[in-house]
């Protein structure tokens, strides 16, 4: 069977855990094509992201003439299907934030896109995140590709569903992926109760690349580590704020953060305004194994996001043996329970947060190794990447077991 997997960006930085899951859909026995609306080659630093970036195809590299030349050759060869799939682009792009002369782009792409999948001979698209990406995949569905699914992460699916027409997507495809049970209860909103049976739990997860990884301990050092993208919503800012609040209390320690983004010029011009020059550095993004390492070489993994999904990087620190802070938002809760595998602080609160960065500062190693270990345990049982993708690939050939359907309600029940 031929699954073919679209995202807006393959294999962007930040979203190693696509590459994990398709690695390991193919080493369950499925053939699975890569394909890209935007090449994002540029920004690749670990060098398993760029072997995958040489087995994906961008969709825009065809340029805006074979665009339209691909519209063109699809309404001359078969004008009822491209009408089809163009009144459904009005449809959504007419209540849609970003506007109707997009969603025609989108069926442009889609048209490639189709040309593509036949030349694969690919049987099922499957695409992640609600957005555009999803888009081309119903559109291209629309003009006679094949069926299609989606996973939703969210936070921005939830958050413009109706300007992406969520409830459409939901509708028409063949099944839909939630990452966490918050995330499974959203998307129950977004649609009709008898759309509910096609929606499943499917977590992200880690592989053998993280379990095996040598045991290190905790030693006595003050580092902390926050890995994501230089963003609003991550928190950083207010990260900031909480380790010049120690500071002043007389603490000594170094965070790093490891990624880059929009307001990493805001960041560095804030560390420079607390003189924080000597506690903080940002090392830009880097390799899976360099993430691995800062990880390793820190007492806790800090994440103060205001909106999330549920964000894989807390399974790489609970992989390595790594307690974590993070914020009560979205599936997080799921995953981190506080006091036993890290500490869970009202999302905004500067003084909480601190507080647990303080906890973390005073507790002694051997009591953050061990929770450390919850956290890996709690990974094994519910984010380990080759179970998950059996359950997926069975989505895709077709089969419905009842442990998958609910398996949200039996993984809700074990955790409270």
């Amino acid at each position: 069977m031929k699954i073919a997997y679209l995202v807006n960006k393959y294999p962007k930085v930040s979203h190693s855990f696509i590459r994990r899951e398709i690695l390991a859909l193919e080493a369950s026995g499925l053939s699975v094509a890569r394909f890209s609306i935007r090449s994002c080659c540029s920004e690749l630093v670990d060098p398993k992201d760029k072997l995958e970036f040489e087995k994906t195809r961008v969709i825009l590299d065809v340029g805006v003439w074979g665009l339209l030349l691909s519209l063109l050759s699809y309404g001359i060869t078969k004008p009822a299907l491209l009408l089809k799939g163009l009144a459904l682009a009005l449809k959504i792009g007419r209540n849609s934030d970003v506007g109707i002369l997009r969603h025609i782009i989108y069926l442009a792409e889609a048209c490639v896109l189709r040309h593509w999948l036949c030349e694969c001979q690919a049987t099922h698209l499957h695409a992640h995140f609600g957005t555009n990406s999803t888009t081309v995949a119903m559109l291209c569905h629309a003009i006679g590709g094949p069926e299609y699914s989606f996973t939703v992460h969210g936070p921005e699916e939830f958050d413009r569903a109706f300007n992406i027409g969520l409830t459409e997507k939901i509708n028409r495809a063949k099944f839909v992926v939630a990452i966490c049970s918050f995330g499974l209860s959203q998307l129950y909103r977004w649609c009709d109760y008898q759309q509910w049976h096609k929606i499943h739990l499917i977590r992200c997860g880690v592989d053998d690349d993280y379990f095996n990884q040598p045991q290190t301990s905790i030693h006595d050092i003050s580092n902390l580590v926050c890995v994501g993208r230089l963003c609003e919503q991550k928190g950083q800012i207010l990260l900031l704020k909480a380790i010049k609040q120690l500071r002043d209390e007389g603490w000594n320690l170094l965070l790093t953060l490891v990624g880059d983004g929009e307001m990493r010029g805001q960041l560095e011009a804030l560390i420079h305004d607390y003189g924080l020059q000597q506690q903080v550095r940002i090392t830009g993004w880097a390799s899976g194994e360099d993430v691995q390492h800062y990880i390793q070489d820190a007492r806790a993994l800090v994440l103060p996001s205001f909106a999330e999904g549920l964000p894989v990087v807390l399974m790489e620190a609970f992989a390595l043996r790594r307690p974590v802070i993070t914020t009560y938002v979205a599936g997080i809760p799921e995953l981190v329970q506080s006091d036993v595998n890290g500490w869970l602080v009202p999302a905004g609160s500067v003084d909480a947060l601190a507080s647990a960065i303080r906890k973390v500062l005073e507790m002694p190693s051997e009591i953050l190794t061990q929770m450390g270990g919850a956290g890996t345990l709690r990974v094994k049982q519910q984010h380990n990447i080759s179970e998950e993708a059996k359950k997926l690939a069975a989505l895709f050939c077709g089969h419905n077991p009842s442990h998958i359907q609910h398996q949200h309600q039996l993984e809700s029940v074990s955790i409270r």
